[in-house]
């Protein structure tokens, strides 16, 4: 599944443009899930207003279940995370380093906006917001790489995106899919879901 799910980059006919969501901190808002929530209109707005010179036509977002995941690196016995993707359709036009840079520094100051203080690699954070590819955009700078060079290698990535195939995780995957709720509707079917209620505050510990 893991090639398999490459292809969403290229979204068929048309090229896709993916976003990474993540948050394992209380926010302005509340917690993690109520930060994913209300980050979303005004990261679908700043999308839509930053890719109007890209579109093709109206921009088709494409978002997945709310998933809770195990922390990646960093320090030890953080919380866990509430992530998400949003795929977006229609941006084909424009696809440059620099335009990429404009709306990662569009989704930078979303982060400020939530809370979001830089510091250690891989600390927790309020809000976490990765553009993982545009179409077929190759960016190497300072401030940005596409496609993102660990995207494949991240189940709180790969949970998501086979979630907009309809997939549930695959066995070993360190990511439960969360039910659908006010604000973020979307879930996978009933026989997919295996916890119905807001996340432990911290992950359960590893076995030796």
């Amino acid at each position: 599944m893991r090639v398999s799910l490459a292809d969403q980059a290229s979204g068929g006919a048309t090229p896709s443009l993916a976003i990474a969501l993540g948050a394992n901190l209380p926010s302005r808002v509340g917690g993690p899930i109520a930060t994913l929530i209300a980050v979303r209109p005004l990261l679908e707005a700043r999308v839509r207003q930053w890719g109007r010179s890209q579109a093709e036509g109206p921009a088709a977002f494409h978002w997945s279940p709310l998933f809770e995941t195990e922390p990646v690196g960093g320090p030890p016995g953080q919380p866990a995370y509430i992530n998400a993707v949003v795929r977006v359709n229609g941006l084909a036009e424009g696809q440059t380093p620099a335009s990429a840079e404009t709306l990662l520094e569009q989704l930078q100051a979303l982060e400020h906006h939530f809370g979001r203080e830089r510091q250690a690699r891989w600390a927790p954070r309020s809000l976490d917001l990765d553009l993982l590819w545009w179409g077929d955009l190759t960016c190497y700078t300072p401030q940005l790489q596409l496609p993102h060079p660990l995207w494949r290698e991240r189940d709180f990535v790969l949970a998501p995106l086979a979630a907009l195939e309809g997939l549930a995780p695959e066995p070993g995957w360190a990511a439960v899919p969360l039910a659908g709720r006010p604000g973020w509707p979307e879930e996978l079917p009933a026989n997919g879901l295996t916890r119905t209620t807001e996340p432990p505050g911290r992950p359960e510990p590893h076995p030796d």
